[in-house]
């Protein structure tokens, strides 16, 4: 770890809810390095206390780092979206006291790193399109009342993108009148683009691509140049570009189903905002698309 930059750390989708039979909440070895650790949604399920013994086994073996949580669409399974938040603030409430404030959740939030750096985090529910919202709605987990999230239809879903969209552009809009002095760090579980880096090839036809990711390239939180660096999840494939537009970086590591690991990547600030710095292996699905610049030799056993 950096004696002097902060580190960030970008994980997402470890589904530790998985297998059924065997869940992986006490078994999946996490290496966290990071001083600022985003854990971008789909990490567990709310309902299951061993998501939280999880996370209280990080926050007591990792004193130096910072956690922040994103919502992912299947934390709330199986209960409502309101109670899942409402989980979630109460773990944030109890890690204040336990563990010096160290959790950090990210639901329409603002968390200043330093005099300079800012983190708007939410989870940025998906635009779906017209021409898929039945596909959608008939395929998706999420709207299945059963095993999906309670009381959860098409419309609400598009009334969380919309609040989610309305308040990152705010937020922006206000750090770029007030602090210009800031870079702006974005992290959401749901993708905000359809770059072709950023979407797995065999998906780039899908008839429910919407329900994944948002054409965000005409609001103002991806188009301002103080938005250095955008943190994603919920698409399973990695990715790590820069923006050649903004010069933002953006970012996505995930876990996924089926994969032992995930990869260690951290980004540190530098003279164009963020890069990547270091990671400890390549799983992404394509080689075109590496998220690692260097390798990180002697890494710490964790």
């Amino acid at each position: 770890m950096s004696a002097f930059l902060p580190q960030f750390q970008v994980l997402s989708d470890l589904h530790l809810e998985t297998p059924i039979l065997q869940p992986l909440y006490r078994t999946f070895r996490l290496c966290v390095e990071g001083s600022h650790v985003f854990m971008l949604g789909d990490i567990g399920l709310v309902l299951d206390d061993a998501l939280f013994s999880f996370l209280r086994n990080l926050l007591t073996k990792s004193r130096g780092s910072r956690f922040f949580y994103i919502l992912g669409n299947h934390e709330p399974y199986r209960t409502t979206l309101s109670d899942a938040v409402a989980r979630l603030r109460a773990f944030e409430k109890e890690a204040r006291y336990r563990y010096g404030g160290r959790f950090i959740f990210l639901n329409r939030d603002r968390f200043d790193v330093d005099a300079n750096t800012t983190i708007l985090g939410c989870t940025l529910w998906s635009d779906v399109l017209p021409q898929q919202a039945t596909e959608v709605n008939a395929l998706l987990t999420d709207f299945n009342e059963s095993n999906g999230i309670r009381d959860w239809t098409l419309e609400s879903h598009m009334e969380e993108n919309r609040k989610d969209r309305d308040w990152l552009n705010s937020q922006v809009r206000t750090l770029e009148e007030t602090e210009p002095q800031r870079q702006i760090i974005i992290a959401t579980h749901h993708s905000p683009t359809l770059d072709l880096r950023a979407v797995e090839p065999v998906h780039q036809s899908s008839s429910v691509s919407s329900a994944f990711a948002t054409d965000m390239s005409k609001d103002l939180c991806w188009t301002s140049t103080a938005v250095r660096l955008w943190v994603f999840g919920h698409t399973h494939y990695n990715c790590g570009f820069r923006d050649e537009a903004t010069g933002k970086l953006v970012v996505a590591n995930q876990r996924g189903y089926g994969h032992a690991e995930i990869q260690e990547l951290l980004i540190e600030p530098d003279a164009n905002g963020f890069s990547i710095v270091t990671s400890t292996k390549d799983n992404t699905t394509n080689a075109n698309h590496r998220i690692t610049q260097h390798s990180k030799e002697g890494s710490a056993d964790c």
